[in-house]
């Protein structure tokens, strides 16, 4: 499906479900309405379609409207009335949206931004008690510390969040934390207690069948985030021609629903050839990656396709120095656009 029209398809969901009602203000009006199931059902619905949205085309399109959503979401929590049982429902919806604020900023490369918005979440989690939304945070906020190259901290972090993914049961879930305590492992540069984790990951994956359902957000890890994450191990360590095996298996694998990390796995293959020697094969990999870059907005590729280019510009072969000025081309029309 196109690009355009599947935006505007989804949009239109998260548009009616973000922006005001017919009739309804920015500030609140003389008497309060009723919420009931259906308004629940309708932000609900919005706030999935930006969800899916996020995963085929990256943050950068997304995030005004979510932003607007959690407004949203805020206004009809404060100025309406409801039972309880819809008030806890508004006050998790609230969480959740300002999570998935979080994880776009952080897709952006907006690390403080994020971290505000995550903040939010947690204080939402914890207020509720409500343990899905803890793991999703804690999970996301170790994702973010090993990003910024504070591994010992994503490692703490992702620790606190497997102890209540434990409770939860579920193998994928569980699976998915591990992986990020091998991703702090391997930045801290401990590769064997590294691997040793992301085994246990594997393995997790396999019970998936035997175990309690992994919550919603956890859908996108699999096979093709597995064989990434392994590659990266190996990256880090050293061994790039392992590292593109996995690699290559992770691109392979990966749902073309994810349209991001299909970008951002192609460039992070093309780093690893060059890197193990294929300067040719990598740089064809790296133009081909612009493709995928068409239809994603993500500052987080960006910035792994600034790292590719910077590779093949120190290296003196004609094919690395071509790629190198058609990737930096299309970087200036980019940030011009």
């Amino acid at each position: 499906m196109e690009r355009r029209r599947f935006f505007k398809d989804g949009a239109s969901v998260a548009a009616a479900a973000a922006l005001p009602a017919h009739g309804e203000t920015s500030t609140p009006p003389s008497h309060t309405r009723a919420v009931g199931t259906a308004h629940l059902l309708e932000l609900r619905e919005g706030l999935r379609s930006l969800y899916q949205l996020d995963d085929a085309f990256g943050g950068g399109d997304v995030r005004s409207l979510t932003l607007r959503h959690l407004r949203r979401v805020k206004r009809v929590m404060n100025t309406s009335n409801y039972p309880e049982t819809i008030g806890r429902q508004l006050q998790l919806l609230v969480g959740e949206t300002a999570e998935h604020c979080a994880w776009l900023y952080y897709d952006a490369d907006e690390q403080d931004k994020a971290r505000r918005y995550w903040g939010e979440a947690l204080t939402a989690a914890t207020v509720l008690q409500d343990e899905n939304l803890q793991i999703l945070v804690l999970a996301s906020l170790s994702m973010q510390a090993s990003y910024e190259g504070r591994p010992r901290e994503g490692y703490n972090l992702a620790q606190a969040a497997q102890k209540r993914a434990a409770q939860y049961g579920s193998p994928v879930l569980q699976s998915l934390i591990a992986s990020r305590e091998a991703r702090a492992l391997s930045l801290m540069r401990d590769t064997s207690a590294a691997s040793k984790r992301l085994a246990d990951s594997m393995r997790l994956a396999e019970r998936a069948a035997r175990g309690r359902p992994s919550p919603d957000w956890a859908a996108f890890h699999g096979q093709a985030e597995l064989d990434y994450a392994q590659g990266l191990l190996y990256t880090e360590a050293g061994h790039h021609h392992g590292a593109v095996e996995f690699l290559r298996a992770a691109l392979a694998h990966q749902d073309r629903t994810y349209g991001r990390n299909r970008a951002l796995y192609r460039l992070t293959l093309a780093r690893s050839l060059v890197q193990d020697g294929e300067v040719d094969e990598g740089a064809a990999n790296a133009v081909d990656s612009l493709e995928h870059l068409e239809e994603v907005e993500s500052g987080r590729v960006m910035r792994r396709l600034a790292e590719v280019t910077t590779l093949l510009r120190g290296i003196q072969a004609p094919s690395a120095q071509d790629a190198a000025d058609e990737l930096t081309e299309y970087a200036e029309e980019r940030a011009a656009s």
